[in-house]
């Protein structure tokens, strides 16, 4: 089909118009491809992708409408020391933000876009953050000279004219300019202009880089339009807790990147919980208001899932093996001989030959991975069994609980709440995990990640934190907040609780403490299930006395970990509330009190002997 059918949106916006002519000025296209988001574009993109080696159709009998797609070698993962936060001053970024001043980073970037799209197409991708009519979803248009990027956007946001008539004449909508140049790692750079709500993204192709309605825009240009107009812009998970009996509570949930999420948000309950359902509103991001009753309400800003793959198999995550069965972009995976895909984890055996995500030959004897550790599926929401039908309403779904969690050996128990919205606030403020593969650089290191939103914070997480505090203020009623630590490992190494579809029991006990159903214990850290408020009948992997170990607090694990929230909190420049500081030290007083309960006890228990 030819090419000239395709690439001609009637636009109307002179907003739009205007900034699309001044960008292909300074980038100077060999041509312009509207994108209007029908069908018959995808496939002819798709068609055009192949052609040019950028996609390979997978085995379409076994991977219906899947395609294939490996990155360059040093564009595998977000690359944090390359994102920057241009605001009018460093502080206003703080100092877990790269900064740089807006006039220096406009200039740095128009000088590595003059030119950069010669001889190359620049496609114009309007794309909607958000269910369509909801006051609370936002526009974007992204530039790009990668048809990667514009199939992987059209997955992972409603494209074209949709957003267009969603825009109608304003001229508020995100500014995004992506250029691959060469994928060279010296000359990458992720900008951030949250004043002017724009976005410029040079010498990448990846997701979280490229994709720039993704991290860019929903969470960190989106979190500091948050805290001027009273919302939360979150990486967090929606999902729907559905009882036999038809009551459904919604609840959020804040974990880093590779901690679990997708799986969290897909979850299959065990034969246990026969009648309960898990319902998918989102995976990653979340929008959250005030409604108009005084509760917090939430939106998925996303039209798909960008999931992280190894280790994704129909034991782990049995509806995200289904999602990924059809219409789906596999990156950096392992291609097997019969165009396939495999990965680390998957299901059966792993072949006896194929090609690893740097398409060299691999069989099972090799050193090396055969899928790379962040390797990525993009698939459309609307393959998903377990996709929430409030997905698409305008006002979202309420909120009954947040839950923070991160992946964490020892240290942090399996489960609590916590006492209060304050202290919620702090155990988000305070949050750590171990990295993973998701960002570039060490993994297995512990570093302070709160609310899962480090990376992704658009200016000081001081002033996030203030803002979080004073959400109370615009709420009737609070959402209940709680910790949890899927990762914990006993001395062996081993670990404590099986996770997967067995955290429904977790999740059940808490959504009964929203409802008022079920028992606590107050302990030194937040509130503890009691042995009748939590079900573990029905598995061979689950006890009493493995589910204690896992929720044990040790004091010498916890004299560090206390040291380091204080350094964290004491970090220069991050300018963190008052209220925070007080709350850790009653978290102090609390665990002192508790060393010297447990050192009376002990004494008691001699005494007795």
């Amino acid at each position: 089909m030819s090419d000239e059918l395709f690439g001609r949106c009637n636009v109307a916006n002179v907003h739009v118009l205007k900034w699309v002519d001044d960008q292909a000025k300074l980038c100077r296209p060999q041509r312009i491809f509207w994108c209007d988001g029908s069908g018959a574009e995808r496939r002819h993109l798709t068609q055009v992708a192949v052609e040019q080696g950028i996609l390979l159709e997978l085995n379409q009998e076994k991977w219906p409408g899947c395609h294939y797609h490996r990155s360059n070698l040093n564009d595998v993962a977000r690359t944090e020391r390359c994102t920057f936060i241009c605001s009018p001053t460093a502080a206003e970024a703080g100092p877990t933000n790269n900064w740089m001043a807006p006039s220096e980073a406009y200039a740095k970037m128009r000088a590595l876009c003059d030119g950069a799209m010669e001889q190359r197409t620049m496609y114009v991708v309007p794309y909607l953050m958000g269910p369509p009519g909801s006051p609370f979803s936002m526009v974007g248009i992204e530039l790009t000279d990668s048809i990667y990027v514009v199939l992987s956007m059209r997955i992972m946001a409603r494209a074209g004219a949709i957003a267009l008539d969603h825009l109608g004449t304003s001229e508020h909508f995100n500014r995004g300019l992506h250029c691959m140049l060469d994928v060279n790692p010296e000359r990458r750079y992720i900008c951030h202009f949250p004043q002017d709500n724009t976005v410029v993204s040079v010498g990448s192709a990846y997701g979280g880089n490229a994709l720039l309605g993704k991290k860019c825009l929903a969470l960190r240009i989106a979190s500091s339009l948050a805290r001027r107009q009273g919302w939360l812009a979150e990486h967090m998970l929606i999902l729907g807790v559905e009882s036999p009996e038809g009551e459904k509570t919604y609840v959020a949930a804040a974990f880093p990147s590779a901690c679990g999420k997708t799986n969290f948000a897909m979850l299959t309950p065990p034969a246990r919980f026969r009648g309960w359902k898990i319902w998918t509103v989102g995976d990653d991001i979340a929008w959250m208001h005030p409604g108009k009753d005084g509760r917090l309400y939430a939106i998925n800003p996303e039209a798909g899932y960008f999931g992280v793959v190894p280790g994704t198999n129909y034991s782990s995550n049995p509806n995200a093996m289904k999602i990924m069965s059809r219409d789906t972009i596999f990156t950096n995976v392992a291609l097997t001989s019969d165009n396939g895909v495999w990965w680390e984890g998957k299901d059966g055996p792993p072949p006896g030959e194929c090609l690893d995500w740097k398409g060299n030959r691999w069989t099972p004897a090799a050193k090396e991975r055969a899928a790379h550790p962040n390797s990525r599926f993009a698939s459309p929401m609307g393959n998903n069994p377990m996709l929430c039908a409030e997905v698409t309403n305008p006002d979202g779904v309420p909120i009954s609980a947040i839950i923070f969690g991160g992946r964490r050996s020892d240290t942090l128990p399996l489960v609590y709440e916590a006492f209060n919205w304050i202290h919620g606030v702090y155990l988000g403020a305070t949050m750590s995990s171990e990295t993973t593969s998701a960002a570039v650089g060490q993994t297995g290191e512990v570093r302070r990640d709160p609310m899962a939103m480090l990376p992704f914070c658009g200016y000081n997480m001081g002033d996030y934190f203030h803002h979080w505090i004073r959400m109370r203020e615009r709420l009737r009623v609070l959402p209940r907040v709680f910790h949890v630590n899927w990762f914990r490992k006993s001395s062996s190494g081993e670990f404590l609780w099986p996770g997967f579809g067995e955290n429904l029991r977790i999740l059940k006990w808490m959504v009964d403490r929203c409802h008022g159903r079920a028992s606590a214990e107050e302990t030194a850290v937040g509130w503890m299930p009691l042995r009748e408020s939590v079900d573990l009948e029905g598995s061979d992997r689950i006890s009493w006395e493995r589910f204690k170990e896992a929720q044990k607090l040790s004091r010498e694990e916890w004299t560090s970990e206390i040291a380091r929230r204080e350094e964290w909190l004491r970090t220069e420049g991050l300018c963190v509330p008052k209220e925070l500081f007080l709350e850790h030290e009653l978290q102090v007083a609390r665990l002192n009190l508790h060393r010297q309960d447990h050192a009376i006890f002990e004494l008691r228990s001699r005494a007795a002997r």
